[in-house]
């Protein structure tokens, strides 16, 4: 008989109490009267986790500048049903968003959800006309894990020495930018220190050493090049991973990337937080979204 997969209690725990806060976060929240929503459309061999849903204007009747979001959750927590309302909010400021979900750790072990994430862009080439997607004109956007899996996956797509080191072929599209939030990117150095507790869950190496062959696949800073796309990266006073928004902003400037840096709120506004921007009824997250899409329409 197979070991049943055995999760932490650290995963469970955040597994149930951010659906707790999030669920709260949302509460009252409807779909748009002016939003087209296309739900739970399969992608990919892995079920569910293999979905992704559509948002567009209902007014839309051709293909447009299209966003991907790439939801965070420390690589272990987080679906279409939490970034919803969010994603809806970006699809009224003139984007078709593709919203989706992809294999969690530590049930999918890396390269899991990079390569789902590779199977929505296929998906985009191959089916993307049809539901108002122009494929030459994406933008990517995630936060927190989802940042650093959008930093890797952009990566992979402008440098094909960095994309041989994996087993897939990346479609024909084009990333025109990204949006960078509350991120965290440095994937060598997250090996090497070993305190974020669920990225080594991500990797599989849990009370293990990381292989140098894991490392230099999560190291993406290395393959960044002038062909990183435009980045808009942002963070908030009082997120706790904003210590790194402006090493990445300087690393990505230094490189010929262009780049705008945010950093949003107070220290007396403590409600914005991590990933604060999904929260649709703050201000500071309507003038965050605002900033960034205005970002984007400068590429696409």
């Amino acid at each position: 008989m197979f070991e049943k997969l055995k999760i932490s209690v650290a995963v469970k725990a955040i597994r149930r109490d951010w659906k707790i806060s999030d669920a709260k976060r949302d509460e009252g929240l409807t779909t748009p009267e002016d939003i087209q929503r296309y739900d739970g459309i399969s992608y990919g061999p892995h079920g569910e986790e293999n979905t992704l849903d559509i948002y567009v204007q209902k007014t839309v009747t051709e293909k447009q500048p299209t966003i991907v979001n790439v939801h965070g959750g420390g690589w272990v927590y987080g679906s279409t049903v939490q970034y919803q309302y969010y994603c809806m909010s970006l699809a009224q400021r003139g984007f078709t968003v593709v919203n989706i979900n992809y294999r969690l750790a530590p049930e999918t072990k890396f390269p899991g959800a990079v390569e789902d994430i590779n199977q929505v862009m296929t998906f985009i080439a191959e089916q993307g006309e049809k539901y108002n997607i122009a494929k030459a004109r994406l933008v990517m956007v995630g936060d927190s894990a989802g940042g650093q899996l959008v930093s890797h996956y952009a990566t992979i797509w402008s440098n094909p020495a960095f994309a041989k080191l994996f087993d897939f072929k990346v479609p024909d599209v084009k990333i025109k930018a990204v949006g960078l939030n509350c991120g965290t990117y440095d994937g060598r150095s997250m090996c090497d220190s070993g305190t974020d507790g669920f990225f080594v869950e991500y990797l599989g190496y849990v009370g293990k050493k990381v292989p140098e062959e894991i490392k230099e696949k999560v190291d993406a800073m290395k393959y960044m090049t002038s062909d990183f796309p435009p980045a808009f990266v942002m963070s908030a006073v009082n997120d706790f991973l904003v210590t790194g928004v402006e090493p990445m902003y300087q690393f990505l400037t230094n490189l010929g990337v262009p780049c705008k840096m945010h950093i949003y709120g107070s220290k007396e506004r403590t409600e914005v937080a991590h990933v604060f921007h999904v929260n649709i009824r703050l201000e500071e997250a309507t003038q965050c979204n605002d900033d960034e899409c205005e970002f984007f329409r400068q590429f696409v």
